[in-house]
C-alpha cells in the first residue's frame, strides 16, 4: 500500500559489491540536510545541473550521493520511505510476496509467465536482448557465434529469449548459466566464455563503468520491455507509482534522465 515502505529491488547480489556501497551511502546519508532544505521548485533543476556537472568531467560515481539523496527527499515529501534493498535474484518472487520489498525495479522483462506471479506496471522502457564480446572477437553476427561457449544469468530473460530461438541455442556449443551477470561478464574477461547474452542496459552500463575491452553485436536476439513489479492485487500501489512517472514523462524529466543514464531515450512512458 502507498503509506507502506516503498522498498526498491537495486543492485548486485554480491557481498563485495555490497560492501563497494557502504562509502556512497555514508556520503548519501551526509547529503540528507542539503536535500531536506532544497526549495520545491529547485528539484527539476537538478537533472540538467548534474547533466552539466557530469559533461564537465565529473563522474557519475561523483554524482550518485547527491542523486540518491534527492531521490529519499523526493519520497519523503510524497509520505513514503525509500528503501533500496538488494536481493537475490533468482529469490524475486519469494520476497516480493513475502513483503521483503514492495516491487521490483530494476531491469525486469514483462513476460507472460512472470505475469502469472507479479502484478506488472504498464512497460516503461524498451530494450533488446544483446551479445556482448570481447572487443578482439572475430564475431559480427549471431550465426558467428556458432560452436561458441555463450554465458547468461540463471533465471534471466535472457534465458527465455535464448529458449526462444532454438536455431540459434541449437547452434551454441553451450549455454553457460551463471548466478548474475556480473559474473559472466567477468569469465568472459578472462577467456572462460566466447559471449554473453544480456539486456542492452546492463549491457551497456557494465561496459562503461568496468571500462573492459568488451563490444555489443550490432545484431540484436530479441526485444523486450521493462516494467515496475508488484504483488498481485497492489493495483493501489502500482498505479500511484504509474501516475507519477506520467507526470515525469510530462514535464520532461524522464527524458532527460534516461538521455543522461542511457544515451539516448529509449523510455516509453506515455508514448
Amino acid at each position: 500500500m502507498l503509506e507502506g515502505l516503498i522498498k526498491l529491488l537495486f543492485g548486485s547480489q554480491h557481498e563485495r559489491d555490497l560492501k563497494a556501497l557502504l562509502p556512497i551511502l555514508h556520503l548519501v546519508n551526509e547529503k540528507e540536510t542539503w536535500a531536506a532544505a532544497l526549495p520545491q521548485q529547485e528539484f527539476p533543476k537538478m537533472t540538467e545541473l548534474f547533466m552539466k556537472r557530469h559533461a564537465g568531467g565529473e563522474s557519475l560515481d561523483s554524482l550518485l550521493p547527491e542523486s540518491f539523496a534527492l531521490a529519499r527527499e523526493a519520497a519523503r515529501r510524497m509520505g513514503v520511505e525509500l528503501v533500496l534493498r538488494p536481493i537475490d535474484w533468482a529469490e524475486r518472487d519469494q520476497e516480493l510476496n513475502s513483503g521483503r520489498i514492495d516491487c521490483i525495479w530494476s531491469g525486469f522483462t514483462i513476460t507472460e509467465e512472470r505475469k502469472k506471479n507479479v502484478l506488472f506496471s504498464p512497460p516503461y522502457l524498451r530494450s533488446t536482448q544483446v551479445v556482448v564480446i570481447k572487443d578482439n572477437s572475430p564475431a559480427n553476427t549471431l550465426s558467428d557465434l556458432s560452436g561458441k561457449f555463450t554465458g547468461t544469468q540463471a533465471g534471466s530473460s535472457s534465458v527465455e529469449a535464448i529458449d526462444s530461438a532454438p536455431q540459434f541455442k541449437g547452434s551454441l556449443r553451450e549455454v553457460v548459466l551463471y548466478r548474475d551477470f556480473p559474473t559472466a561478464l567477468m569469465d568472459l574477461d578472462v577467456g572462460g566464455i566466447d559471449a554473453v547474452i544480456i539486456d542492452f542496459v546492463a549491457a551497456n552500463d557494465s561496459i562503461n563503468r568496468a571500462g573492459r575491452p568488451f563490444r555489443i553485436l550490432n545484431e540484436p536476439l530479441a526485444e523486450e520491455d521493462f516494467g515496475i513489479g508488484f504483488r498481485l492485487g497492489e493495483k493501489a500501489l502500482a498505479n500511484k507509482v504509474w501516475e507519477t512517472l506520467l507526470e515525469m514523462a510530462r514535464d520532461g524529466t524522464v527524458s532527460r534522465m534516461t538521455r543522461e543514464w542511457l544515451g539516448e531515450d529509449v523510455s516509453i512512458i506515455g508514448k
